[in-house]
């Protein structure tokens, strides 16, 4: 096990290590990130959407869940779906997973969706918080799973629930919160790859950290390398190649910030390319995730937290589309 001391400058040789592998090599590739519009599930008067799930394909379907409610946060949200022939054109089928029982750690709010297939079925990770938001608000988000045989539902949350909570220890860098999963299959076991904070940080200190499982349902051991990466607000993975890659948006130290990072083993990142105009908060078409094909590649298009035109009523945040493209 690793001592206090070891975690407290796990990430500063982290970011060490990224800068100096890049210090005196050739310029990297930058991806570059164009943005639009969707229908169906963009913008709409005093209706908020947003942290859209990765997309799966089920037939001639796409997939996507996300968080609605009435507030611009996602904390007083429950989960809903769309479906889309082509990624453009959505059609909002209805709620997925509304707010737990009264006094259950996701009373208040369950948000961030993610999807996960495995065994022939579906596995809806998702956070959850017990707090009613509202001034002064500080969340104590968990994350938990639901369950369905089919993209549709109905869902049925596991008993074991929450599948990952905030460490117990307060030196840990998610002894605060865990929040945003993000999953793959790797080594016939699930990669559930999250954010988390620590006790007394803010959201600019938010770092990425791994836990793994042999079954979908769990239980989710933390890794020992934990944080893996020291940043990013937002959680995008996908399997590169044989190895992991990690899209990392404008959090976290300058070395990695507005990046792609990747690593062989899944656990220990470099520096791979640039990325200007990156998403928010983006939700990939990941069509290698869970088949340990060994041929995953950078993700073409998926869909992120957009904002509405200022003349547009409310402003709340919608869903809307990314397209990324790589230049030498």
């Amino acid at each position: 096990m690793k001592t206090n001391m070891q975690k407290l400058f796990l990430p500063a040789l982290l970011v060490m290590l990224a800068s100096s592998a890049h210090a005196d090599s050739p310029a990297v590739p930058t991806v570059v990130v164009t943005h639009s519009e969707l229908k169906g599930i963009g913008a709409q008067p005093g209706v908020m959407r947003r942290d859209p799930s990765d997309i799966i394909r089920v037939g001639d379907l796409y997939y996507v869940w996300y968080s609605k409610g009435k507030i611009s946060p996602g904390y007083d949200a429950t989960v809903w779906y769309a479906t889309s022939k082509d990624g453009h054109q959505w059609t909002e089928k209805g709620m997925a997973l509304d707010k737990g029982e009264p006094g259950s750690w996701e009373a208040a709010s369950v948000f961030t969706p993610n999807i996960l297939v495995a065994e022939g079925r579906y596995w809806l990770f998702y956070t959850g918080t017990s707090k009613k938001y509202g001034k002064g608000f500080q969340p104590d988000s968990k994350i938990g799973i639901a369950v369905s045989d089919s993209p549709d539902g109905p869902w049925e949350r596991l008993a074991t629930n929450p599948a990952l909570s905030n460490s117990p220890n307060a030196a840990d860098f998610d002894s605060h919160l865990v929040d945003d999963a993000c999953l793959i299959v790797r080594e016939g076991k699930i990669w559930f790859y999250y954010k988390g904070r620590q006790l007394g940080k803010g959201p600019g200190q938010t770092q990425m950290g791994l836990a793994i499982a042999d079954k979908p349902e769990g239980p989710y051991v933390r890794h020992e390398s934990n944080p893996v990466i020291p940043g990013n607000h937002e959680v995008l993975v996908w399997p590169q190649g044989k190895g992991v890659a990690a899209m990392i948006g404008t959090t976290g130290p300058k070395a990695i910030t507005n990046s792609i990072l990747y690593a062989e083993d899944g656990i220990h990142f470099t520096k791979t390319h640039n990325v200007k105009n990156g998403p928010w908060a983006g939700g990939a078409f990941r069509p290698e995730a869970f088949t340990q094909s060994g041929e995953g590649k950078l993700p073409k298009w998926g869909v992120e937290i957009g904002t509405p035109q200022r003349k547009q009523s409310g402003r709340l945040p919608c869903i809307q589309r990314f397209d990324v493209t790589e230049k030498d």
